[in-house]
């Protein structure tokens, strides 16, 4: 443990080292260099378009916002892109270092369209509806930054393929996870019971003694779908609701609430939400690839971050102060957006609050 720590504590130290020879860039990642210029350009593409700014906001998952001033952005947006651009730089030059790969033609191609899909589906995950497509976000970048993220994305799909655990990306392969795990796509149909804490005993109740789902949502739901039952509609794979739904009813067989609830706010006061499925239809491979491509990338991506940290850990990294700084987090080396001044709690010093005259002994 002592070597590991001081081995850690020599890489941090070799990163800032290296930081301060590296001031006139945004970002430099390993000798890798973004210029002020370049960075500033991505940031502006960002901003001022509606349609990148959405997908930008479902890839880093958190929202791009303006700042206080007319063409600015907060801090935390700044830091979250310079974040992105880090890891993309660790990732492609660990790559190139370690497994001499070079993208060709063919794998640029294939990267575009794993990109666009990636942008597609991180952003109906999320709930988000952006204005356009993610192919017309793509070509909103400028020049330079789409040619970086498309090389980004092939480089870290190769990276993703050599490790042990991974799930190629190709149609074979998400056609094979698709068939071993069916029944995670089917059409859910769901009912709910909205039930304030007064009644939940009589709801526990009444669920002991076996009433039915429409039962129980009729003399219990607070919620208008009560009155028939409280069926709440059913959820296809497209559906941008999809993976909540199908985290919220589990493995609990049909047309059956389960013991466990959430708790949500509702019309000013706090309810016991359960949700149960009433009917599950198989979906077809061609509704439901993009739900089984999310999967397959979130568990590839469970399987990559590891690894990852791993190489930010030791990666030399300098970024301008004006869009972030460099630090250790909880779940490993990150950006963070620079702290803002204190605005309470400042003691005025004494020659600021009185005029003292100069006295000469």
């Amino acid at each position: 443990m002592r070597r590991i720590i001081a081995l850690l504590i020599i890489a941090l130290l070799g990163a800032t080292a290296y930081g301060a020879t590296s001031t006139s860039s945004a970002v430099a990642v390993n000798g890798q260099r973004v210029t002020n210029t370049t960075f500033a350009k991505e940031l502006s593409a960002i901003s001022t378009n509606a349609t990148l700014q959405c997908y930008i906001e479902a890839l880093g998952g958190q929202t791009f916002t303006a700042g206080a001033g007319s063409n600015t952005i907060t801090s935390a947006s700044a830091a979250m892109w310079t974040n992105m651009r880090v890891q993309g730089l660790a990732i492609a030059d660990y790559v190139k270092k370690y497994f001499k790969y070079t993208p060709n033609a063919a794998a640029l191609a294939q990267a575009t369209s794993s990109l666009e899909g990636e942008m597609t589906s991180t952003a109906t995950s999320a709930g988000l509806k952006c204005p356009g497509t993610s192919v017309q976000a793509l070509a909103a970048m400028p020049t330079e930054m789409r040619t970086t993220e498309i090389l980004d994305q092939a480089m870290s799909t190769y990276f993703v393929s050599r490790l042990d655990g991974t799930i190629p990306l190709t149609l074979t392969s998400i056609k094979t996870y698709y068939a071993q795990h069916t029944a995670r796509y089917d059409t859910l149909c769901v009912s709910i019971a909205l039930v304030s804490p007064s009644n939940l005993s009589a709801f526990s109740a009444a669920q002991a003694k076996g009433a039915s789902v429409a039962q129980l949502a009729k003399l219990y739901s607070s919620d208008p779908s009560g009155k028939t039952g409280g069926a709440y509609g059913c959820y296809p794979p497209t559906s941008s609701s999809f993976a909540s739904v199908r985290t919220d009813v589990g493995t609990t067989p049909l047309n059956t609430f389960p013991k466990q609830y959430q708790v949500i706010n509702y019309n000013g006061g706090q309810y016991a939400l359960y949700v149960a499925v009433t009917k599950r239809t198989p979906t077809p491979f061609n509704t439901a690839a993009n739900a089984v491509l999310a999967d397959i990338q979130a568990l590839n991506a469970t399987t990559a971050r590891t690894q990852q940290q791993k190489i930010l850990y030791f990666a030399a990294v300098s970024i301008n102060p004006a869009f972030g700084q460099w630090g250790l987090a909880s779940n490993g080396p990150s950006v963070f957006a620079l702290a803002k001044p204190a605005v309470s709690d400042v003691s005025a010093a004494a020659l600021l609050t009185t005029a003292r005259p100069t006295t000469y002994k």
